[in-house]
């Protein structure tokens, strides 16, 4: 059996709307982040001193989130918004999500799980191109979900813990391989199709619903393809978000759609799940080469 810890940052953000600017990071980390530290450690991002290059866990969420120094009064109806339903509802999406894997016989190997949710910032690209909400669940045990709250991305809560359960399940069973662009692809395509199986094609996520897959798949198709042997998360990242969120952080434009790999990732997984006849539960703990053996005729087959 396993515990669900809920770290609430909406009392975290209330108590940085008064407080002196110069306080608000350590208070953020002590308070917040450090509940996350083992998980940031293993991704590389330090907490308590920045590296060689100035960078750092606030220099990482600024690329998304609203920082302590930033936090103000004005939000103060975006944390409303983070009540005790909020709360209680993200409890009950993670035990949902488990539990459908655990009725397939796919257990959790955890003993606690940590979440939060932190606000995410409408002016970054990595926030309004993904409809204002995203996940972060690569890490077993930790999932933190990041959004601007309004009545669209709060309905989609529930669908982006699945997404992120998905992940925590898969590497539970899954050694991480440092980001291979055939990992990536597997993985967000198996966590897209998890959301589908549990709430309907409706809830999947802007990453898949917004590319035109009819006109664009043998463009992105050849982009991936080619590309599989990329063995690094550094290489990779381009090919799974697109030339938008890549110039975002600094990248060279290289002809991708948003969100190639995703997209792409959720109909290679969806043509495995047909061709098999496998569960998507079972299918989440199966390594990325095992699948991709399975569906070499999909990257020559138009899909609609």
């Amino acid at each position: 059996m396993y515990n669900i810890k809920i770290i609430r940052s909406d009392e975290v953000y209330r108590q940085l709307i008064n407080m002196e600017k110069e306080k608000r990071n350590k208070y953020f980390k002590e308070n917040l982040l450090r509940e996350f530290e083992l998980k940031f450690q293993i991704q590389q991002i330090p907490i308590d001193k920045k590296d060689h290059n100035n960078f750092d866990i606030i220099s990482y969420l600024g690329q998304s989130h609203i920082i302590p120094s930033e936090i103000k009064l004005n939000d103060i109806d975006k944390i409303k918004e983070m009540d005790n339903q909020f709360w209680n509802d993200c409890e009950h999406s993670i035990k949902s999500a488990i539990n459908q894997f655990e009725m397939s016989d796919v257990q959790s190997e955890l003993k606690e799980y940590k979440f939060t949710a932190l606000l995410g910032d409408e002016k970054k690209p990595t926030m309004f191109l993904n409809q204002n909400y995203v996940g972060d669940g690569g890490i077993p045990g930790y999932i933190i979900l990041s959004l601007v709250p309004n009545s669209y991305t709060l309905s989609r809560v529930k669908s982006a813990i699945a997404h992120e359960i998905n992940h925590n399940i898969r590497y539970q069973y899954v050694d991480w391989d440092g980001g291979s662009l055939a990992e990536l692809i597997v993985a967000e395509g198996l966590a897209e199709n998890f959301v589908e199986a549990m709430y309907g094609k409706d809830y999947i996520g802007p990453w898949v619903s917004s590319i035109e897959w009819d006109k664009n798949q043998k463009l992105i198709k050849n982009l991936l393809k080619n590309n599989l042997s990329i063995n690094n998360i550094f290489e990779s990242t381009p090919y799974l978000y697109g030339d938008e969120i890549s110039k975002s952080y600094g990248g060279e434009p290289m002809g991708i759609p948003y969100a190639a790999g995703y997209t792409c990732g959720y109909y290679l997984v969806k043509y495995y799940l047909e061709k098999t006849k496998c569960s998507i539960e079972k299918a989440t703990i199966k390594p990325a080469d095992e699948i991709l053996k399975e569906v070499e005729a999909f990257w020559n087959t138009n899909i609609v």
